[in-house]
């Protein structure tokens, strides 16, 4: 490999374009929520995001405290605005059943769209999506592992299967001979974990102790989600965790600082980080921060790193 290979990801939070972005986008009123970002997105080797929902034509939402249904047209929308691989792996990906799970991974695809850490099967949800860039071989895998919700739903009923539709659950046996046979094969491993609380801005013991694991299994990079506020990054081993980077489209009337990080990666390790603080607007679309919002986001953001310093 030359000295100078190197493969730029943007990497983004939690995606929801259900409620009013995914009213807009089917009459066509206003259809477009990423016009102010889309010039971060689509400069990166690849771009990175979690779809906090499902996505397709319907069916039944699943019984727990939030369902989230983003339409079909939202996957034109997600495909203009620059993602290239997006993660299933969470607590929303079946909301409105596993053949609604399909339907969106159908859908996503067809529009170039590669999703990762979900499947009609177990084999399926392990699966990496694998790019070549730059001549540098990467893999992604995602993860998830959230705690039983407030009304009683476990996220763990919606583990993957033999048979079974559903999601990649963040068990250490699983995760780690996952990510150790992409490493056989790739440059550079990514996971994606969805893990520890929501609006709480330290990383909770277990959600540190799967990216760890991740880390320690061979992965280089770790990018989290399911908190939908920041949390720090962590330099862990010889590898970067980024333990959460907030909602990037999102209409919940919660926290507005949010931000994506830049993340440039040779052959070895993590390069360089750069992180571009975001505000979300009442309506949910991510716009960049002013200067002072900016200067305000950054501090916080280092000084949440600062605190998972060794």
């Amino acid at each position: 490999h030359l000295a100078d290979d190197v493969v730029m990801v943007t990497a983004v939070g939690d995606i929801m374009l259900g409620r009013g972005l995914g009213k807009r986008l089917q009459t066509g009123e206003d259809p477009y929520p990423f016009a102010a970002v889309e010039h971060f997105l689509t400069r990166a080797d690849v771009s990175l995001g979690n779809l906090e929902s499902a996505l397709g034509s319907g069916g039944q939402p699943e019984d727990k405290g939030y369902t989230f249904l983003a339409p079909p047209e939202a996957a034109e929308t997600l495909n203009a605005a620059g993602f290239d691989v997006l993660s299933l792996a969470n607590n929303h990906a079946l909301d409105y059943g596993p053949q609604t799970l399909l339907e969106a991974m159908a859908i996503l695809e067809a529009q170039d769209i590669k999703t990762v850490g979900a499947g009609a099967d177990i084999s399926q949800a392990l699966q990496p999506v694998k790019l070549e860039i730059s001549n540098i071989s990467v893999a992604i895998l995602a993860f998830v592992d959230v705690p039983i919700e407030f009304r009683g739903f476990d996220t763990r009923s919606w583990r993957a299967g033999e048979s079974a539709i559903g999601v990649a659950w963040a068990d250490p046996v699983l995760m780690r001979d996952a990510i150790e046979r992409s490493g056989v094969s790739a440059d550079i491993v990514i996971v994606l974990l969805h893990s520890g609380y929501e609006y709480l801005s330290a990383p909770s013991p277990p959600q540190q102790a799967a990216a760890r694991l991740a880390i320690d299994s061979g992965a280089d990079l770790v990018i989290g989600h399911h908190a939908h506020v920041l949390q720090g990054v962590e330099h862990y081993g010889d590898g970067v965790i980024v333990y959460g980077l907030g909602n990037f489209a999102f209409e919940d009337g919660g926290v507005i600082e949010s931000g994506l990080m830049n993340i440039w990666l040779d052959t070895e390790k993590v390069r360089s980080l750069e992180f571009i603080p975001l505000i979300i607007a009442p309506d949910g679309q991510p716009t960049p921060a002013d200067p002072g919002q900016s200067e305000n986001i950054r501090l916080n953001y280092y000084s949440l790193s600062r605190t998972l310093a060794p």
